[in-house]
């Protein structure tokens, strides 16, 4: 579809994100956006089936400060270092807004969240990618690097893996500007870093989400973890009434289950080693993972395409992602162990026939 003539130059020739798909058929297994594959627990569906409704006629907090305790309480600090947003994809566009001026170079990672290249672009700053190394972990070049900001994905996506703590560590200590450390996988990790940074480094904020491991992607909860400077700071430019009530009520509940949580990450977890062991049982080239996805390389990007869309035609969505570096990989979200079973079923018939 042509563009309009009334958008603005700086944003003609910026590629908007583009989300997995989300169809609503009944019977799809749905692999492609690492959803969880399990229902919130009965004491988030309970809160929310309790909300009085006298209070949707009402505007919400507008600073969300029961879900910031529970928040605070849980990662161990203050309600004043903690904001709460509409998802965490909100805070990206906060940090930006912001911390970085038009012209700012933002360093990132090559490869990463895609939606990182679309913000920045919007924002008019300019990208500084670093390469991952071949086998896809982050370069330290990164920390040396000139910015005004730098986004770091732990673990990252779509690739998860990890950001080991010499590199977290030498990115606070060399880096000039604000460093912004996404763990929307990392309760899925070895390591978080959420409780500790904040409050030893004032130039560090931890993002986190709620729609992969505590079940309300629907729901669009994220948090930011920061010094209270910083906190400060994305408060004065975000949305007067930013997260909604039910959001809000359900976030809350959902951090103070942490027994329910627990109980999902070690079944996504132990399902994801089934998965990669499964996936290597077939010849195939799975990334150790630390996320609720393992991104597998195919052989080649012929191969990949192929299998994705044979998978499609199935019902079984996956990600394929058409950029160099990981066009010949496909991206498995870690679902129920019953859907697993069938992606690998039909992904072993359709390797017999794949080219290679």
């Amino acid at each position: 579809m042509p563009r309009t003539r009334f958008l603005r130059a700086s944003l003609r020739e910026v590629e908007p994100y583009t989300p997995g798909e989300q169809p609503k058929l009944p019977t799809l297994t749905k692999l492609n956006t690492n959803e969880n594959p399990y229902p919130p627990p009965a004491s988030v569906l309970r809160a929310l089936a309790e909300l009085d409704g006298d209070r949707l006629r009402r505007y919400p907090d507008p600073v969300a400060l029961e879900l910031r305790r529970a928040a605070a309480e849980l990662y161990g600090c203050a309600p004043e270092n903690v904001i709460a947003t509409n998802g965490s994809d909100e805070l990206l566009r906060l940090v930006l807004t912001a911390f970085v001026e038009p012209g700012d170079a933002v360093v990132l990672p090559d490869v990463t969240y895609s939606l990182y290249e679309t913000l920045i672009a919007i924002h008019g700053a300019t990208m500084t990618r670093v390469p991952l190394r071949p086998d896809f972990s982050f370069d330290e070049a990164m920390v040396d690097t000139a910015g005004a900001l730098m986004f770091l994905c732990h673990p990252n996506a779509p690739t998860g893996q990890p950001a080991a703590p010499a590199l977290i560590e030498a990115a606070l200590e060399r880096f000039a500007g604000v460093v912004v450390v996404d763990e929307a996988y990392a309760d899925f990790a070895e390591r978080s870093y959420a409780s500790a940074l904040p409050r030893r480094h004032d130039n560090v904020i931890v993002l986190r989400t709620l729609s992969k491991s505590y079940s309300l992607a629907g729901m669009r909860v994220g948090v930011g973890l920061a010094d209270a400077a910083l906190i400060d700071a994305l408060m004065a430019v975000k949305d007067s009434y930013n997260l909604d009530v039910a959001a809000q009520v359900t976030a809350t509940a959902a951090l103070r289950d942490q027994a329910a949580h627990a109980e999902s990450l070690a079944k996504i977890k132990a399902t994801r080693a089934r998965l990669t062991a499964a996936l290597r049982a077939l010849g195939l080239d799975p990334l150790p993972s630390q996320a609720n996805f393992v991104l597998t390389r195919m052989g080649s990007r012929a191969r990949a395409r192929s299998v994705w869309a044979a998978l499609r035609a199935d019902g079984i969505l996956v990600r394929y992602f058409d950029r160099p570096r990981v066009d010949d990989c496909l991206r498995i979200s870690v679902g129920a162990d019953a859907e697993i079973d069938r992606l690998l079923a039909r992904l072993e018939v359709h390797l017999a026939s794949a080219p290679g």
